[in-house]
């Protein structure tokens, strides 16, 4: 016998959902564990290669305050995926976060986000734009309550923050890595 879901019980039904799980383990015993559920998510990192810039943005975000007082949290375009195709939605993150229209992505990964309590499995990408694809001003959308501040940022700024441990998102200090290891160029002096 290995572990199995006996079976799941819904806790919450809103913005996410929460569930209870009845976890059968080998040795016949049983035990619970909570789940979160909002499906699937993208975050791309727009960076101008030519200006040697990347397009970040900046929202208030509730757990980091609620945990640690965290207000200055900046962080990769992402969102749920709405759509199906992953790509469409990292490119509809940016134009709606951003205000850029990316047309080529770089994949960098699909992974769990947190594996131990949710469903999330998230696409990174890594997309260079140039002055003439920012074509809106971002700041997400205000039905959702995103109230957004789009910052560009000179990568070597970034790779500072990064070396210094002063990126506390893990999906936009993932991508920060990715463009380091696959770009070095980039950070370096002009």
């Amino acid at each position: 016998m290995t572990q199995e879901i006996r079976g799941t019980r819904l806790v919450h039904d809103g913005w996410c959902r929460l569930l209870l799980a009845e976890i059968g383990l080998p040795d016949g015993t049983r035990m619970t564990r909570e789940i979160e559920d909002h499906g699937r998510a993208v975050c791309v990192l727009p960076y101008d290669p030519v200006r040697r810039v990347a397009l970040l943005i900046h929202q208030f975000r509730v757990p980091p305050f609620y945990a640690d007082g965290t207000r200055d949290l900046i962080e990769a375009p992402a969102g749920l995926l709405d759509e199906e195709d992953p790509e469409e939605g990292a490119r509809r993150e940016a134009f709606e976060e951003a205000g850029v229209r990316l047309s080529r992505l770089e994949p960098v990964a699909s992974a769990w986000a947190m594996p131990g309590i949710s469903t999330e499995r998230m696409d990174l990408y890594l997309g260079a734009y140039a002055r003439e694809d920012r074509h809106g001003p971002g700041g997400g959308l205000a039905e959702e309550g995103e109230d957004i501040t789009v910052l560009e940022m000179p990568l070597a700024e970034l790779a500072a923050r990064s070396d210094a441990g002063q990126l506390p998102d893990l999906k936009t200090l993932t991508l920060v890595l990715a463009l380091r290891l696959r770009h070095p160029a980039l950070f370096q002096p002009a």
